[in-house]
């Protein structure tokens, strides 16, 4: 789950970081690089069906909420006080739309609001005094006029298994309002232990085979993921304060869990993220290669129970670095990921230049970003932990942009974090779009109107409108309403915290030529053909006949990253070093990253493993392949010989002289196998001198 907030909350524990600088990249075969397809498949195209159809509220309307053409029943608050005289209902701007006096006899009748039309409602409860007793709130979506697009790029994180553990009417409430928002995919959450308890014990039913059943009856793409490890396949000398909080040391443990979840949920869970946010220590601290060789053979076990399945990269987290991409390239790591996954805490508008590196590292996969948010202090005291009103409609606001930010940086699906009402005690960052019980904040209704106005969407460029630099616009092409269409979102912002957004206002306008046919709001109402004659912070989404967009000078987004060919090895390989002699460093500020730390002129033993997941034994060698002048391996090649679903252990001895290490001239250590039938795998890592973060464990 989330644990912190870049900018709004310090990273405490980074005060120790190293700040290393970033080597040249080591050289990769030129076989292994880059040869580009005549046609390499489309990053956009649909990754994976459900059945679908258009959705519908649950009969009682959990959440209070409701389609346009329905009459609005609000349920009354329990415990209502007995000072309660009236209640009102006020809409997003806070104008007061209805009223009446409240009658004790009401208190078991729901509040009839009519048809109010689109948009968000609090709905408050008040005393003689003109003081608010208690109050709710309600939401009124557009009805979806066709099943939303398999390859739609609004997502959404859910984790619907833990919000509604065992629990079938809440994970149905969670999934119906996904469903209603014109949501793709959802994002959820699996505790391997919980489900793998013994080395040899599955459990038979758990919240996760309930919540992907209901979350797929509801037709939508399940994404699962886990961070932990179970007890039985944890290594306690590696962090014995937290053994399951880490990578097991075997991964034969990992590919035979990975290959009974392929088989146990085909049609249900359509993509895996093998861990979450492995590169930085909430999620135990591990360095690129650990993360490589676990992709690996997570990857290979996924295969193996359900071909079909996505895989996608496990998600690093925090601001993409060089060094994790020049890690993955070195380890030759593409082949092994079906999509390129990274989580995001940044302000929006810095996507683009943030994410070159991941872009790199994407290797011509599409990019999918899984958790995606920016935290605002909540203000209200637990366990309701309510933004101010004024937070709660700047976060709905600001839902459009990062959806849009993110299409046009590279991304193809984008996750919001998160669905249910979650908040962080250690930081005070309120996270839900959702409140505690699953009435909607402003930033729901917000993300459905992202939902069914981008469905399908793909971005087309921006527009730069000459001497308004706070003027942001963006066209895309979308199927809103089920009817194609260009679309423009713009709006007006300038760069900085909450307290610096929503200050700006620009004055703008189309040129005479374009055609539009309608225009909405942040809410997806809407307003008319006409758009406003000044932007603000509040999205407006302009509906263009297709086509219509290219009469703008449109800037292009980045350029995808070529693709590279290449073919999974059944061999892994692997090399273990104590927990003690990681290093943390931080590249670039909310950056996060272990290395491996050696001290110079003391030998060290490294311990290697080469596992073997395919079908017949393999027989050939390994050999270092690379090493920066100075350094010394020895021996520096290994005949190895591995039976299936068996790993052979091998060691080498390494010394870094004090001259080899002032010198520093590239860190990469690259081994190489030879294996015929079972491929030519690649191990790369990364040693640095300095003193070693801590003799406990990361």
């Amino acid at each position: 789950m989330k644990r912190y907030t870049p900018v709004l909350v310090p990273w405490l524990f980074l005060l120790s970081t190293f700040f290393l600088a970033v080597p040249a990249p080591i050289p990769i075969q030129a076989q292994d690089t880059d040869p580009r397809l005549e046609n390499p498949p489309d990053p956009w195209r649909s990754l994976g069906s459900v059945e679908r159809t258009i959705p519908l509220p649950l009969p009682d309307h959990p959440g209070n909420i409701f389609l346009e053409d329905e009459p609005v029943t609000v349920r009354i608050p329990r415990d209502l006080p007995a000072t309660t005289v009236r209640w009102r209902v006020l809409d997003d701007a806070q104008k007061v739309i209805a009223r009446k006096v409240w009658s004790p006899q009401d208190k078991d009748s729901p509040l009839p609001l009519g048809q109010p039309g689109i948009g968000w409602y609090r709905i408050e409860f008040l005393d003689a005094e003109n003081q608010t007793t208690a109050w709710t709130t309600a939401a009124v979506l557009a009805r979806l006029q066709e099943p939303t697009p398999q390859d739609s790029p609004v997502c959404v994180d859910s984790a619907t298994a833990w919000f509604a553990r065992d629990n079938p009417d809440k994970q149905l409430c969670l999934a119906r309002l996904g469903a209603l928002a014109g949501v793709n995919w959802v994002r959820d959450r699996m505790h391997w232990g919980g489900i793998q308890p013994q080395t040899d014990t599955f459990v038979e039913r758990t919240t996760y085979d309930l919540a992907a059943t209901i979350q797929h009856q509801n037709g939508l793409k399940v994404l699962q993921v886990f961070h932990d490890t179970p007890s039985w396949a944890a290594d306690k000398t590696l962090d014995p304060e937290k053994p399951t909080g880490r990578f097991p040391r075997d991964l034969r443990d990992v590919y035979r869990f990975a290959e009974a979840m392929g088989r146990r949920f085909p049609g249900r869970v359509l993509a895996w993220e093998p861990w979450n946010e492995a590169n930085i220590q909430m999620f135990g601290g591990h360095t690129i290669n650990e993360m490589c060789s676990f992709q690996k053979a997570a990857y290979l076990g996924f295969k193996a129970g359900d071909p079909e399945l996505i895989v996608g990269w496990n998600a690093y987290t925090g601001v993409p670095t060089q060094r994790h991409t020049e890690g993955l390239l070195a380890n030759e790591a593409w082949p092994y990921y079906d999509t390129y996954n990274i989580h995001s805490y940044d302000w929006p508008d810095s996507y683009d230049a943030l994410w070159e590196p991941a872009r790199r590292a994407a290797c011509g996969r599409p990019i999918w970003i899984t958790e995606a948010d920016r935290g605002m202090p909540f203000q209200s005291p637990a366990p309701w932990c309510d933004l101010t009103q004024k937070g709660e409609h700047q976060k709905a606001q600001l839902l459009a942009q990062e959806y849009v930010y993110s299409l046009f940086a590279g991304a193809q699906r984008h996750f919001h974090f998160i669905l249910g009402h979650y908040f962080e005690n250690f930081n005070g960052v309120q996270f839900g779009l959702l409140r505690l019980d699953h009435t909607p904040r402003p930033a729901y209704v917000a993300l459905a109107a992202v939902g069914r106005l981008l469905a399908g969407a793909r971005p087309l460029g921006r527009w730069s409108i000459p001497d308004q630099p706070d003027a942001h616009v963006y066209a895309l092409g979308a199927r809103p309403d089920g009817r194609p269409s260009d679309i423009l979102v713009a709006w007006a912002e300038k760069r900085g915290d909450w307290p610096q957004r929503g200050q700006v206002s620009v004055a703008w306008s189309l040129p005479p030529d374009i055609e539009i046919r309608n225009v909405y709001d942040y809410l997806g109402r809407s307003r008319g053909r006409q758009p406003p004659d000044r932007l603000t912070s509040s999205v407006v989404f302009i509906l263009l006949p297709p086509g219509q967009a290219q009469k703008l000078a449109l800037e292009p987004p980045p350029a995808v990253s070529p693709y590279r060919t290449g073919a999974p090895s059944p061999v892994v390989l692997q090399v273990q070093l104590p927990g003690a002699s990681r290093v943390r460093f931080e590249e670039k500020q909310w950056s996060e990253g272990y290395v491996y730390g050696l001290k110079p002129d003391e030998p060290t033993e490294l311990t290697f493993y080469a596992y073997n997941f395919g079908p017949s034994p393999v027989k050939g060698t390994v050999a270092v392949e690379s090493i920066p002048d100075g350094w010394q391996m020895t021996p520096r090649l290994w005949p190895i010989a591995v039976e299936s679903m068996q790993r052979q252990k091998f060691s080498g001895r390494f010394l870094l002289s004090s001259a080899a290490a002032e010198a520093d001239a590239g860190n990469w250590i690259r081994l190489r196998g030879d294996f015929d039938q079972g491929g030519r795998p690649v191990l790369a890592f990364y040693l640095k001198t300095g003193k070693p973060q801590d003799q406990k464990g990361p």
